[in-house]
């Protein structure tokens, strides 16, 4: 298995493109906090690099409004505009921010 599992859904979040994972490895995770997101009212946790300790994006723990597919359960989302990867043929942009996630809202 690789260091990415990347899930086959494609996210936008409130600042662009966002990548959705089943596994991610060298990060940390936050305290579980409920989020009203674009999508409806989320369990989730923040995901830190575990080298830099900048926020990433989160990881969803529980989706609570019935009309929302459970696919996200237990997965990770990385927000393009906060990670740089090398080794991978997609690119990343590169642009360190630090800062609380804004999830999906804006």
């Amino acid at each position: 298995m690789t260091a990415f599992e990347r899930a086959k859904y494609s996210f936008t979040c409130s600042r662009g493109r966002a990548l959705l994972f089943n596994k991610v490895v060298n990060v940390t995770v936050g305290p579980q906090e409920e989020r009203i997101m674009i999508s409806g009212m989320h369990t989730v946790e923040d995901v830190f690099c575990c080298c830099c300790g900048q926020i990433i994006g989160w990881k969803y723990v529980t989706v609570h409004d019935k009309d929302q597919k459970k696919y996200k359960e237990g997965k990770i989302v990385l927000e393009r505009w906060r990670i740089t990867v090398t080794g991978l043929t997609e690119g990343f942009n590169l642009d360190n921010h630090s800062g609380s996630s804004d999830a999906e809202t804006p």
